[in-house]
């Protein structure tokens, strides 16, 4: 899930991160939060200036793999994979 706020043209988009510990363990959510990291970085030249985005992990992230993580991430940002 990722919640978009739009704060003005003059700063640069921000990503922030959200992964509980009902997505697993530490090392689980380093992984996810690693991945969802990577997968921000492509979205980051179709994002307009200004837009800060948390992304929430759900439990399920725990078994998606890198592929399904930036899909749904681009999804959710209206972006298309």
């Amino acid at each position: 899930m990722a919640h978009i706020l739009e704060t003005g043209p003059d700063r640069p988009a921000r990503f922030g991160f959200v992964v509980s510990k009902r997505v697993g363990g530490a090392v689980q959510r380093n992984l996810v939060k690693r991945r969802l990291r990577a997968a921000s970085f492509e979205s980051l030249r179709s994002r307009p200036s200004g837009a800060d985005v948390v992304v929430r992990a759900q439990p399920a992230a725990a078994s998606a793999d890198y592929v399904a993580l930036r899909g749904e991430l681009l999804r959710h940002l209206g972006i298309g994979a």
